[in-house]
């Protein structure tokens, strides 16, 4: 059997678990794989706090460079864009396959990180990047593989969705559950991250990737969080038959893709919106298998862990069986030539207004929404009048492109019976 020594650099919450992992099922994973992972060094600035792992003698040390050279496989755990590149760029040039987590720095240098690799021959695994313990990288590269990929939804922040589940369960406001949170560990002392939609935004960006074999980046990734959101909003949601996810939306059609992260709105009764709390979910749909749906923890030192991991078993097998790149990682496919604008999506749309009652409001938005071509689905207007005097009015829309719902809502914007800015969120029929 094989000894493949494992060199991990970043001994922080994920780093920890990789190494009780590795320490504690080794043998498992040499039944099943035939190799046996050895740590060989574990390099971090801080090697004396205890972080609840019994590491062995001589494998702690402050010297990334160490670990490195040490190392049949290099492990990167210390997250960042900045030094955490330099010494994945670093282990490819010394020949050696990396295994990663770091989701960011995928999104923003993938392209030229696994161009690195091509040139060196070397592997770069990185399953733990998107939905933690969710073996969605290693489905869309190896499982679906015969598959033209037509669209992805996933859920893919479990910040998130704890805050939207709690938010609808209990009838509790964002800052309230926001608070509660933070005190829990599922969100950061400085949130935006999370809800704003910018760790959704770099899986969808590595997820776009993957599916149409072109690192499109971070920009054409348009984004909006959860923080505005009102619990008004999730009321009336579930009043309509849906409820409201924070949502990665990745398409394909006409040679052009679209990639996209929002609140949005989907259909109750579809698996995706009954995925709760802190797990995620991610939905594949190919031309051959049809949807499929993966669920269960995107986060946390246990579920991360276990994707490293067995991302370091694929690598050593490889290694021991003398196929690297066996499978790649990544490889340029149908390289669609476009990213759609925003502007030309076309989706349903969730409106809502704070309108005076008074005789002819109706009448009057639902003449700006013809005048640009857009139609309604359903609309509710409940008799509950507020101090000021003004109706919440809530209006559903059949399909309507971004630009002429953006060019209606600028026109119901200045309107004299509307009193608050309008409410927008789009909607998905899954």
């Amino acid at each position: 059997m094989k000894e493949v020594k494992v060199g991990i650099i970043g001994f922080g919450t994920v780093g920890a678990g990789v190494a009780a992992n590795i320490l504690g099922n080794s043998d498992v994973i040499a039944k099943r794989a035939n190799v046996k992972l050895v740590l060989s060094r574990i390099a971090d600035l801080d090697i004396t706090t205890d972080r609840g792992v019994k590491i062995p003698e001589g494998v702690l040390t402050t010297d990334a460079a160490e670990a490195i050279r040490e190392a049949d496989i290099v492990v990167e755990l210390v997250g960042g864009t900045t030094v955490a590149k330099k010494f994945i760029l670093d282990a490819i040039q010394a020949g050696k396959p990396v295994v990663t987590a770091n989701k960011a720095l995928l999104a923003l240098h993938g392209e030229e990180i696994f161009a690195a690799a091509e040139k060196a021959g070397v592997d770069v695994y990185y399953e733990a990047s998107v939905a933690g313990g969710i073996p969605i990288i290693k489905a869309l590269r190896e499982g679906l593989v015969s598959n033209r990929i037509s669209r992805i939804y996933g859920i893919m922040n479990g910040t998130c969705n704890y805050i939207l589940t709690r938010m609808e369960n209990e009838g509790a406001d964002f800052t309230t559950v926001l608070a509660d949170a933070q005190k829990l560990g599922y969100a950061e002392a400085n949130p935006s991250l999370d809800i704003d939609g910018f760790d959704t935004a770099h899986k969808t960006a590595i997820l776009a990737a993957l599916a149409y074999g072109r690192w499109f980046g971070l920009e054409p990734v348009h984004v909006e969080g959860i923080r505005d959101l009102e619990l008004a909003d999730l009321r009336y949601a579930d009043e309509l038959g849906y409820r409201i996810k924070l949502l990665a939306i990745i398409k394909s059609a006409d040679g052009k893709v679209q990639m996209r992260v929002h609140p949005t709105l989907i259909p109750k009764n579809v698996l995706l919106a009954n995925i709760s709390d802190v797990f995620n979910g991610v939905m594949v749909e190919g031309d051959m298998v049809g949807q499929t749906l993966f669920y269960g923890r995107g986060a946390g030192r246990n579920a991360t862990a276990s994707a490293v991991t067995a991302d370091i078993t694929d690598v050593a097998v490889n290694l021991a069986a003398g196929s690297v790149r066996r499978i790649p990682a990544f490889r340029p496919g149908e390289q669609f030539s476009e990213v759609l604008s925003m502007d030309e999506v076309s989706s349903r749309y969730y409106l809502r207004l704070q309108v005076k009652d008074c005789p002819g409001v109706i009448a009057s938005i639902t003449q700006i929404l013809a005048d640009k071509g857009i139609s309604i689905s359903s609309l509710i207007q409940h008799e509950r009048r507020e101090a000021d005097g003004t109706v919440p009015l809530v209006i559903l829309t059949h399909v309507a492109t971004e630009r002429d719902i953006r060019s209606a809502l600028a026109e119901l914007g200045v309107l004299a019976i509307n009193q608050a800015p309008v409410k927008l969120m789009r909607i998905e029929d899954i």
